[in-house]
């Protein structure tokens, strides 16, 4: 391995725990453990697992002058954000964590992230975000830039970041962050625990239920020890992570998205704030008005493939007659499904649901089916 890779603070104990590390992001880590990917990603289904995602780009953007009214302070550290993303985070109410965009000017995603508002009164004025591995140095120069002179970015990403996803997720945090199982689908709050400020969100990218735990450095190890000593505990790697979210429909950043990849496009259009497309004041917002009033040439859908061997990123999209009209750019094999499934881009008039296609695996055109996604449903703790 590179002597030149980054390591999180939980390496020794991917290590111990017999981890296969490999390159990712920049990092070395687990793509699996002993159990292998299949085992991993079931157990995950049914209980619940321990991710290291510390190589992702937590960090705070906090307000250098506070004028000490809570929400006149969120109303300004939204406005700095609000110039780079399509969400409305103006809106967040405190304790609220959003998904949302980050998109250069032509309407291209630079980045899927994020953005959380605390909910202490005296933290506001303040925002929690986490961006992707892969483009957070690119991420955090334009948040600065933005914020040049109004607001400091403080990275976090020297801490330990822990997703631990699964039906019994809440039950085993609870045991030791009892505040945690107080929060629903998509909330966060800063937890104290031996000492120190936990930030913990009820979010995840495997589609089960779960929490993401920014943990500091000093217990980041004993606090994964204590999570990974629980019975209805196993460590998971990478590639469980990867067939998790698939199955959950959720994109990749630089497979299902990317700077060229509108919003609309990538079928994400529920990120796009009412508010803010009807203001148009956020970057690219001509393109993606236009797209959602008219049609996109291409569109990401879910892909059932019904013969033959999964069809992988980069694999030919046809029709029936075998004309290629796309192409897929996640896919594999479906554990919970014991089938192969994909997701792609294809013109909009074929991205409806039950449309009969073809995917082209090593030359080789094999029967597949548009699908609706999730392929697996969600199981979100939302606030009823």
């Amino acid at each position: 391995m590179s002597q030149d890779l980054k390591i999180t603070p939980l390496h020794a104990a991917h290590l111990e725990a017999g981890g296969k590390m490999v390159e990712f992001g920049g990092y070395e880590l687990p793509v699996q453990y002993r159990d292998g990917v299949l085992k991993e990603h079931l157990w995950t289904r049914e209980h619940a697992g321990a991710f290291d995602v510390s190589h992702m780009g937590p960090a705070f953007l906090t307000l250098n002058e506070k004028t000490g009214d809570a929400d006149a302070d969120h109303a300004v550290v939204a406005a700095i954000i609000e110039t780079l993303v399509c969400g409305d985070i103006r809106g967040l109410k405190p304790g609220q964590l959003r998904y949302t965009l980050m998109l250069n000017d032509t309407g291209g995603m630079v980045d899927d992230l994020m953005i959380g508002r605390p909910v202490w009164p005296s933290r506001q004025g303040m925002l929690y975000i986490v961006v992707n591995a892969g483009t957070k140095e690119g991420d955090f120069a334009l948040i600065e830039k933005a914020a040049a002179g109004r607001a400091t970015l403080t990275r976090a990403d020297d801490r330990g970041l822990i997703a631990l996803q699964g039906p019994e997720a809440v039950a085993v945090l609870a045991g030791i962050l009892p505040e945690a199982a107080q929060l629903t689908f998509m909330q966060h709050r800063r937890i104290d625990h031996e000492g120190f400020g936990l930030v913990v969100s009820r979010s995840g990218y495997t589609g089960e239920d779960g929490f993401e735990i920014l943990v500091p450095q000093p217990i980041a190890m004993d606090f994964w020890g204590r999570l990974c000593a629980d019975e209805r505990v196993r460590p998971i790697g990478l590639g469980a992570r990867d067939s998790l979210r698939l199955e959950a429909g959720l994109p990749l950043y630089g497979h299902d998205a990317d700077a060229t990849v509108s919003p609309v496009e990538a079928n994400l259009g529920f990120a796009l704030s009412k508010r803010r497309l009807k203001a148009g004041d956020f970057p690219g917002a001509a393109r993606i008005v236009a797209e959602r009033e008219g049609a996109p040439t291409r569109i990401r859908v879910g892909l059932r493939v019904l013969e033959g061997a999964p069809a992988r990123e980069g694999a030919p999209i046809a029709d029936v007659n075998g004309a290629e009209i796309g192409v897929v750019t996640s896919g594999g094999f479906s554990p919970s499904l014991s089938a192969p499934i994909a997701m792609g881009f294809v013109p909009p008039a074929f991205a409806e649901p039950g449309t009969a296609l073809k995917v082209l695996v090593r030359g080789k055109p094999q029967a597949a089916e548009v699908t609706a996604l999730p392929f697996v449903p969600h199981r979100y703790v939302r606030n009823v």
